[in-house]
């Protein structure tokens, strides 16, 4: 699975306004239900209710939220980025400007697993967040995203 088969330029958010943690995955959650036909309020208890676990800040202004949802039949993702990061809990206490939210049907098994590992190595690399933060539209984050990723897996492979 590559990050295009997760990701659908129509689940891409630029320019997103939010006050903290909670309107930022508040955002996500009415993107995915929008996007995945889901229910927003549904998304949004899935995400909340896996932040109280531990954050899902990664650091560098990176966040990388996900949840197991009913409904889905298929990995699915969410990209937003902020216009002012905010406060994320993230592990190095850096405000988070960039998330990528993964979704998983309730029956996933290890792809789950490895859908998070994949996009965090990706939001790991400088190059790829300065480009992200950058980009001007959601074209350019899906190819930035879909191309740097296929180039994580190759190499991690």
């Amino acid at each position: 699975m590559n990050i295009g088969d997760l990701l659908d330029r129509s689940a891409i958010a630029l320019r997103v306004s939010a006050a903290n943690k909670r309107q930022a995955l508040a955002v996500i959650s009415e993107i995915a239900a929008r996007s995945f036909g889901l229910d927003g309020g549904e998304v949004l208890d899935a995400l909340a209710e896996r932040e109280t676990a531990g954050s899902t800040g990664v650091g560098h202004g990176v966040a990388v939220p996900h949840a197991r949802l009913e409904g889905l039949e298929r990995m699915r993702g969410v990209f937003v980025r902020l216009e002012q990061p905010v406060t994320f809990d993230a592990v190095d206490d850096q405000p988070v400007d960039l998330l990528f939210a993964l979704f998983a049907p309730k029956d996933a098994g290890a792809e789950h697993l490895r859908a998070l590992a994949r996009v965090s190595r990706l939001l790991r690399q400088g190059e790829v967040r300065e480009r992200l933060r950058q980009a001007r539209g959601a074209d350019a984050i899906h190819a930035i995203l879909v191309q740097d990723g296929d180039t994580v897996r190759t190499s991690a492979a």
